[in-house]
């Protein structure tokens, strides 16, 4: 059954960093353009960041450009979200996807 497994969330204060994993369960994935999506409660999905299969050309969302980095192993079957700078905006539930696949999302939470 082929799977995207987010990792990583968790609880953080403001100002300070998560490090988000999505492991795909076949290689044929890491095929794809990868994205990282967001959805906090009332709002809409909302695109993060997305890589290219090299890993040689990115996106951000404006609202975290400067602040999150997204970078992929594909040996691993890993794509990863690094996020620094956290602030009252960015708790969400974070999606992994490639192509039609999504991942049961990881939460993030910032607060003192």
């Amino acid at each position: 059954q082929v799977q995207l497994v987010e990792s990583g969330g968790g609880l953080v204060q403001p100002g300070g960093s998560l490090r988000l994993s999505c492991a795909a369960s076949e290689f044929s994935l890491m095929l794809s353009y990868m994205r990282w999506y967001r959805q906090a409660p009332g709002k809409e999905r909302e695109l993060v960041a997305g890589i290219s299969t090299t890993g040689g050309s990115t996106e951000y969302a404006d609202p975290v450009k400067g602040r999150f980095t997204i970078s992929r192993d594909n040996a691993k079957k890993t794509v990863f979200l690094q996020m620094n700078s956290l602030a009252p905006e960015d708790p969400a539930v974070y999606y992994c996807n490639a192509r039609s696949y999504w991942g049961q999302g990881t939460q993030v939470t910032v607060s003192s």
